[in-house]
């Protein structure tokens, strides 16, 4: 149990900018074998999220509670999932060959792609979560419920997602210097029951339609995306995963958005 909790740490001290206790001992051979736990940090940042949400909604308009609630949470990450998705969105959008996709992936600077997609990106996860705090759609018990179980839903489901692709895809970087080659190895059974427990059980705070919904959106955002990564580089990098991981946590959003409309249609 000692040497999980130790994992633990360590993806929460590579995932977020929370510090880790000093008596944890870090090492690549741990970082490889804590993709596991990468749906559990999703919980933490979750919560984190549900949490400041609520605080900021006793005093400020839903929206503005939900805008700040994201900028904690991108604060507690470092923004590192962000930045995958807006080198994504610049090396799949300006490369043409595979080459040239790493290439424009592992520059620093942001590009047009990049800046488009970011800020569509994030301008899309808010509206998505003020319209949950005006549909309360999440949560018979009031908005800011509802709001709280979207984020305790989407972050863990949406790191599940991208280590699903981390056990499925070969990673295509040659570059041993990458943080994210650290994490390249597939999964063993035992991995795969921790990550899909910790990414699917948070379901349970949802009505069963809007379970069905969430999870069905983010499988076919995934399954989307390994299709396209496949066919442009032939497998994955950190970036990708990244803009896995924001895919996904959009499609949860929206997928809790559909499910009563969904649910209000099949019953008409």
């Amino acid at each position: 149990m000692r040497y999980q909790l130790e994992l633990f740490f360590t993806a929460l001290g590579f995932f977020t900018r929370l510090p880790v206790p000093a008596w944890v001992p870090w090492s690549p051979e741990r970082l490889n074998h804590a993709a596991r736990f990468f749906p559990l940090v999703g919980w933490v940042v979750g919560a984190v999220g549900a949490a400041s949400y609520a605080v900021f909604a006793l005093v400020l308009p839903a929206s503005l509670a939900v805008i700040l609630s994201m900028a904690v949470t991108i604060r507690l990450t470092g923004a590192f999932h962000e930045d995958g998705f807006a080198d994504s969105c610049d090396g799949l959008g300006g490369g043409w060959d595979k080459a040239q996709v790493l290439a424009i992936m592992k520059d620093s600077r942001i590009g047009s792609y990049g800046t488009i997609g970011m800020v569509l990106m994030l301008m899309a996860k808010a509206a998505a979560l003020i319209e949950l705090t005006r549909l309360g759609a999440t949560a018979p018990q009031g908005t800011a419920a509802g709001v709280a179980a979207a984020l305790l839903v989407a972050h863990p489901l949406s790191r599940l997602a991208a280590t699903s692709l981390i056990h499925l895809l070969p990673y295509v970087r040659q570059d041993d210097s990458a943080k994210s080659r650290q994490l390249a190895r597939r999964l063993t059974p035992m991995e795969l029951a921790i990550a899909g427990t910790c990414g699917l059980l948070p379901l349970a705070l949802l009505a069963p339609s809007e379970a069905l919904g969430a999870l069905v959106a983010v499988v076919a955002v995934t399954v989307w995306a390994a299709r396209l990564f496949v066919r442009r580089l032939g497998g994955y990098t950190g970036d990708l995963l990244g803009a896995t991981q924001q895919l996904a946590e959009l499609a949860a959003y929206l997928g809790l958005l559909a499910a009563p409309r969904l649910a209000a249609l099949a019953a008409a």
